[in-house]
């Protein structure tokens, strides 16, 4: 099948019935055996979802009035993108698209034709698309909106970087290797890349690779994790003999990272309400060759499965809106509305309520987010800390991020991160 098509079809579910991206891509990518027409499509639709209000925009002063068929409409954007973002010669480009458009004949005229006349009047209509903040900056209104108030000297680099394609960063298993050892093992293999000097578990590569290809990746040397989220094994502070609590704990890249730094643990207790995800811990924990008590439950509701003795540390990993990772998921900005933000804040914060009685006294909670948004972050510490006269928020190193007036803020791309979110509690 086309490669076009099968990006259209997969972003026009994405774009008309609100699936996610990495789940209509995996289900699309299923019929594609070639590895170089599969990150096509994937490049495609991954472009598309980054520059979608901006190729939006365009495709409407292409139009006369709007296209109805969702699956044209996504076409005509996977044509546009071709033209303006890609390598794809243009001829190429117009010439494959139009002819993915086969089994509608009205659909083929329309397509050549609007993608003719973009490189006929392409330098006008991308200066158009400059003036209109929504396409200038491929971002919706509400969230344009939302992050010039919470951070209106950091909003213009925070567009630019949700826009752009993440680093690959590694989490190097200090039981089995070092940074050091594990570069050279890289650089054996001709793969470049480089440490961060605040985070010793840290490996970014120059350029993504398939994971089959890390040296040991299969044997649990190294992990892919972001390195924001790496922070978090530090920031808990784990010692030898406690108990310790992970909260909404799948995908379990955290908690293997936890068991990883601090091998002599009581025990982890892994917990996420949804088994399916809980399925990706256990399998990422067995790659690792990592141990760890793993419960299907709600983590508002500790009663159902708490088994009533207190935990030295706590991480709560908190379900959120996710617009720190933006860029790794660009489909959020299609996806994602203003109102799904307030009942987010509810589930944080009963969340929060709800696994506080668990943790002894003198022990510490990590609260964290991959969210930009202050409703999610220090405002809902601010309300937590007013409400529980137990807690006391604890320092944070200041080497990386942003302090607020609670807990500390990692901006999109600041030091090759996604956007991340801690506070530390204490318990008296």
């Amino acid at each position: 099948m086309n490669s076009r098509l099968i990006a259209a079809r997969a972003l026009s579910r994405v774009l008309q019935d609100g699936q996610s991206l990495t789940a209509t891509l995996e289900s699309a990518l299923q019929t594609v055996e070639s590895g170089k027409d599969r990150a096509f499509v994937q490049a495609l639709c991954y472009g598309v979802c980054r520059t979608y209000h901006r190729l939006d925009f365009i495709l409407s002063e292409l139009l006369d009035k709007p296209l109805k068929d969702p699956d044209v409409k996504a076409l005509a954007l996977v044509g546009l993108y071709q033209l303006k973002y890609m390598r794809v010669k243009p001829h190429a480009a117009v010439s494959e698209t139009v002819l993915a458009a086969r089994k509608k004949p009205w659909a083929k005229a329309l397509v050549n034709a609007l993608l003719r006349r973009y490189l006929r009047e392409q330098d006008n209509l991308e200066q158009k698309a400059d003036t209109v903040q929504v396409a200038a900056v491929s971002h919706p209104d509400w969230l344009i909106k939302q992050i010039e108030q919470d951070w209106p000297q950091q909003a213009r680099q925070i567009f630019l970087e949700n826009n752009q394609q993440p680093p690959m960063a590694l989490r190097v298993n200090p039981a089995r290797s070092s940074t050091d050892q594990y570069l050279q093992q890289l650089n054996g293999q001709g793969i470049e890349a480089e440490t961060i000097s605040f985070c010793p578990s840290v490996i970014i590569l120059n350029k993504p690779v398939a994971v089959d290809l890390l040296p040991g990746f299969a044997d649990g040397l190294v992990s892919v994790q972001d390195t924001a989220a790496q922070l978090a094994a530090g920031l808990l502070d784990v010692q030898a003999g406690h108990r310790v609590l992970d909260v909404c704990a799948a995908p379990g890249g955290k908690a293997a990272h936890i068991l990883e730094h601090q091998p002599q643990l009581k025990e982890l207790v892994a917990v996420d309400v949804d088994e399916s995800r809980m399925q990706r811990v256990s399998d990422t924990l067995q790659r690792l060759k990592l141990s760890a008590t793993l419960v299907v439950g709600d983590a508002a509701k500790p009663d159902d499965w708490w088994d009533g003795q207190l935990f030295d540390r706590i991480l709560l990993d908190a379900p959120c809106s996710a617009l720190g990772v933006i860029r790794r998921h660009p489909d959020i900005k299609l996806l994602r509305r203003a109102e799904d933000i307030k009942p987010l804040q509810v589930l944080q914060l009963n969340i929060l309520h709800a696994v506080w009685p668990l943790l002894t006294p003198g022990g510490i909670m990590l609260y964290a987010t991959c969210s930009i948004l202050k409703q999610e972050n220090e405002q809902q510490i601010e309300t937590f800390l007013a409400e529980h006269p137990d807690a006391v928020e604890l320092p944070i190193d200041p080497a990386w991020g942003i302090a607020g007036s609670h807990g500390r803020q990692i901006m999109t791309g600041e030091s090759a991160m996604d956007g991340f979110y801690y506070a530390r509690l204490g318990k008296s």
